[in-house]
């Protein structure tokens, strides 16, 4: 029956990497339109109190609410609905009515939140069954925290550490691509930041077990965005539930080695982190924290480098000024200070950040009636506030549409327009602890690849970003990769 199970996993593993989710089959021009432009009867949230106004927006399609179109359309049902209603509405989705904040100044007073009325309660509504008690589900007081002695894994020394484990298992991963000539290279990247993932995080090597730990994820993360919210045999949720099964006994198998141990991986990192007041996590946040890191650094990593490989394949002459700077290092392997000397790397990453964040949407919760920009928003609301608008948003940024890395450059620096106009690690107090560990995984690994390949896509190819859960390449990106 394992082996029945196994040949299952991997056949439906091999079909989700070739044939796209529904939401993403092609379809005709004129039905595309017809589908982003519909449009639905316009209601009042809830009454607003005096001096304060209500939150309009609609309902959605019956019963699936506007879910379908965020999964097929991205940024461009977000920018819709920022343009109908401005920074502040709400729509159907998932069973729930869910007001949208975009735009920077909605978005500074959610994530900054000086009233403390938004929570992380709203996380909760989509992950919480998956990655329960991770550091993003948890709110003030026992965030900060946990945030404190998480920050001890973290330290530059902990960094430069990571850093020498991944270069030499990226500079393998990517050497071992080039009898592939022509990859769907987000499925190749997914591989090879899991590797770096299950070393640097678990001190864990590929193979039967890293492949169990990769499905688990991948379950998990999935089963966040389920339409059919249940465990039915098959579906997506129950596929997530198992997954987060596998993943607790895994890390508590695994965790008094790494509790007796001074291993230098994550996982040992955790077990051992301690304030200098002396808090230290219990052997359950251990496990909580491990399945969340993981999750969080493998998919956004993925994402990053993906949507990097992408536009330098469009734009060969970042690709090529970008290659000139790593090959300018040497062969050695980078160090953390080698990495940081390649400033176009840099600017191509932040581009890439802009054009496709990671974390499409922050969830929150209100805990408090509030308001945002004089809307009146009521205690209970689930909250979604949107990077992926900023972004994009015309009054930040020059040509949104278009990857101009140089915009990030010293004599532009669009991104600081606003505090809240660039903002792919979200911000405030839950901003991304693992930022600088990610970019300098990201940096990595496209280093690697500017000195063993050259690559490109066809003209006329536009990927086309899958949104179901995290934006991932809905046909893998299939490029062109030729060894230098």
């Amino acid at each position: 029956m394992v082996t029945m199970a196994n040949a299952v996993e991997r056949v439906t593993g091999a079909l989700r990497e070739r044939v796209p989710p529904l939401t993403s089959i092609p379809l005709p021009r004129s039905v595309d339109r017809r589908w982003l432009g519909a449009t639905w009867p316009v209601r009042e949230l809830a009454p607003a109190p005096p001096g304060l106004k209500p939150v309009l927006g609609d309902e959605g399609p019956p019963v699936i609410g506007h879910a379908l179109d965020f999964m097929r359309f991205g940024i461009d049902f977000g920018l819709k609905r920022y343009e109908t209603y401005g920074p502040v509405s709400w729509m159907g989705a998932f069973g729930r009515r869910i007001v949208a904040l975009s735009g920077p100044e909605a978005t500074q007073i959610a994530l900054v939140n000086k009233d403390k009325a938004f929570s992380q309660e709203g996380w909760k509504f989509f992950i919480e069954q998956f990655f329960d008690r991770g550091l993003m589900l948890l709110d003030f007081g026992e965030h900060h925290l946990h945030r404190r002695i998480m920050q001890t894994a973290f330290t530059r020394q902990r960094l430069t550490g990571y850093v020498d484990q991944m270069g030499p298992a990226l500079r393998d991963g990517v050497a071992a691509w080039t009898d592939r000539p022509n990859p769907r290279i987000y499925w190749s990247l997914k591989q090879l930041t899991l590797d770096v993932a299950t070393r640097v995080f678990m001190g864990m090597r590929s193979g039967d077990d890293a492949a169990a730990i990769n499905r688990a994820f991948v379950n998990s993360v999935r089963a966040g965005t389920a339409i059919v919210r249940f465990p039915v045999p098959g579906g997506r949720w129950a596929a997530g539930l198992h997954g987060r099964k596998v993943l607790e006994r895994y890390f508590a198998a695994n965790l008094p080695a790494k509790r007796a141990s001074d291993g230098d991986d994550l996982f040992a990192a955790l077990c051992q982190a301690t304030t200098e007041d002396g808090d230290r996590f219990t052997d359950s946040d251990v496990v909580n924290h491990m399945i969340f890191l993981m999750m969080a650094a493998h998919d956004t990593s993925t994402i990053t480098s993906a949507a990097a490989v992408y536009h330098l394949a469009k734009n060969p002459d970042w690709q090529e000024r970008a290659r000139q700077e790593s090959l300018a290092l040497g062969d050695d392997v980078p160090d953390i200070e080698a990495l940081e000397s390649l400033t176009t790397l840099d600017l191509v990453i932040k581009e890439s950040l802009r054009l496709v964040a990671p974390v499409p949407s922050l969830a929150r919760k209100t805990v408090k009636d509030t308001e945002v920009l004089g809307h009146f928003i009521p205690e209970g609301t689930l909250v979604g506030v949107s990077p992926t608008v900023n972004h994009f948003a015309p009054e930040h940024w020059t040509d949104p549409r278009r990857f101009d890395p140089d915009r990030f450059g010293e004599e532009r620096r669009e991104d600081k327009s606003h505090r809240y106009a660039w903002m792919p690690f979200g911000g405030g107090a839950h901003k991304c602890i693992g930022l600088h560990f990610g970019t300098f995984e990201v940096k990595a690994l496209l280093h690697e690849m500017l000195r063993a390949y050259r690559w490109s896509v066809p003209e006329d190819y536009t990927a086309r970003w899958d949104y179901v859960s995290l934006p991932v390449p809905a046909d893998g990106l299939p490029i062109r990769l030729a060894a230098r």
